[in-house]
């Protein structure tokens, strides 16, 4: 059976021929997302939905026409974030990404709404998380008038391929928004009413594999968070083995039967009545570009013409010791889950130290560093160990020393994914699993 996988990702969207019984990629294809709106304030991360829709539906039909006997359409995306749709099911607001600070802005007698949903209820709930958002545009009048639903990019995609009026949204989608009791798989209707928040407006949540409509007289099949698309295209079903994936931000997840969540630890629903078990941290990739801005910036300092330099940052990290000289980097720069207001500091500055070859590799470190912290949290509470790591992600793949970092640090056997683009394939191999 060949299907198609389709990914809306923060910074490109891929789409996948799949050979689903041989789990064999036929046709890979990547467009830049460039849909982000500039707006005056400057803790909004938006994109433009029409925008997603027409690039996506591009590349679906160039894959359709090269492929004509495709039997299913996976969809996947960026989690976390909304946007919102008429009685109609169209959309008539910018997606509100998963990036969005509007939950960390102390608007309310000097708090934010993260910080009042975690005083009030309890929960985990930070900024950019759907619900989360959706309370601080209903506190602040910004729903748009008209609206009757709220859902994920990849939820609204399907919709607009099939024509449905209202979304139905996977488990670990409708978890991802924030308010979702993840043990009994439904919303926490009780808090999100007590809250404010218009119940109405919550999609209809699923924990198996639908068929939402057609497009071309194909089947279009419920969306997958990227957390388990990714982690469907990587591990599948397999128990023990982690998926470190690295893109902008990154994620550690293991399979696990029974639910378990701790601080910064989450139990996300995924196939089969299943969790994975996942951290997340917010500045994997993004803490080596936001180095390599740095170095670039030197070149330029100095005269050069500024260009990419991750070749030299690799040299660099390679010529350094194992110890980074003692440098110690923390790479939290844009905070955690729990705590956005942490941020990333430097230590054990010497005179000896103080080197390039040493901020490389004490970033490296660092990142991985952040990894095993979320794998010690789990491992401290379910005792499953990493006996073997999967990497996935363009942060993992295009990063040699990363992945000797990181298979250091948690004493595991590493291997890379067999599949580039792993949510897309994840997406693409949900076929499978159709209910």
């Amino acid at each position: 059976m060949k299907t198609i996988g389709i990914d809306i990702g923060t910074t490109t969207i891929s789409a996948v021929v799949m050979d689903t019984e041989r789990k064999r990629l036929l046709e890979a294809k990547t467009v830049p997302n460039g849909s982000f709106i500039r707006t005056n304030r400057d803790w909004e991360r938006i994109q433009d939905v029409s925008l997603l829709m027409k690039k996506a539906k591009d590349i679906l039909d160039q894959l359709l026409e090269q492929y004509p006997d495709i039997e299913a359409i996976g969809l996947t995306g960026q989690m976390h974030g909304i946007l919102y749709t008429d009685g109609e099911g169209r959309c008539i607001s910018p997606l509100y990404t998963w990036e969005d600070g509007s939950g960390d802005q102390p608007e309310f007698d000097g708090e934010s709404i993260a910080e009042l949903v975690k005083k009030k209820y309890g929960i985990f709930a930070a900024t950019g998380f759907g619900v989360v958002t959706y309370l601080y545009h209903a506190k602040k009048g910004m729903v748009p008038a008209g609206s009757v639903s709220l859902c994920t990019i990849s939820d609204y995609l399907g919709m607009w391929l099939t024509g449905r009026k209202r979304p139905l949204v996977h488990a670990g989608n409708g978890a991802s928004l924030g308010f979702y009791d993840t043990r009994n798989w439904r919303f926490q209707e009780e808090m999100i009413a007590d809250a404010g928040m218009d119940l109405s407006m919550l999609p209809e949540v699923t924990a198996d594999i639908k068929e939402l409509g057609t497009y071309q007289g194909i089947p279009v099949l419920v969306a997958l968070g990227d957390n388990q698309a990714s982690f469907l295209g990587a591990v599948g079903m397999e128990e023990n083995e982690w998926q470190v994936n690295v893109g902008t931000g990154g994620q550690l997840s293991v399979l696990s039967d029974r639910h378990f969540e701790a601080s910064g630890i989450e139990a996300r629903p995924y196939l089969e009545k299943k969790y994975i078990l996942t951290g997340a941290v917010l500045c994997a990739g993004r803490a080596y570009a936001i180095l390599e801005q740095f170095f670039q910036g030197c070149a330029v300092a100095m005269g050069l013409e500024a260009g990419e330099q991750y070749q030299m940052m690799e040299r660099l990290a390679r010529d350094a010791g194992e110890d980074a000289g003692g440098l110690k980097i923390v790479t939290k720069f844009k905070g955690t889950r729990v705590n956005p207001d942490v941020r990333g500091r430097i230590t054990g500055l010497s005179e000896e130290n103080f080197l390039p070859e040493n901020l490389v590799a004490g970033v490296i470190q660092g990142i991985a560093q952040e990894f095993y912290e979320i794998y010690q949290e789990i491992y401290k509470g379910t005792g499953i160990r990493a006996q073997k790591l999967i990497a996935s992600g363009n942060g993992a793949r295009k990063n040699s020393v990363l992945r000797d970092t990181l298979k250091k640090r948690f004493q595991a056997e590493l291997e890379l994914t067999d599949f580039q683009e792993e949510a897309a394939c994840g997406a693409a191999l949900s076929a499978l699993y159709v209910k």
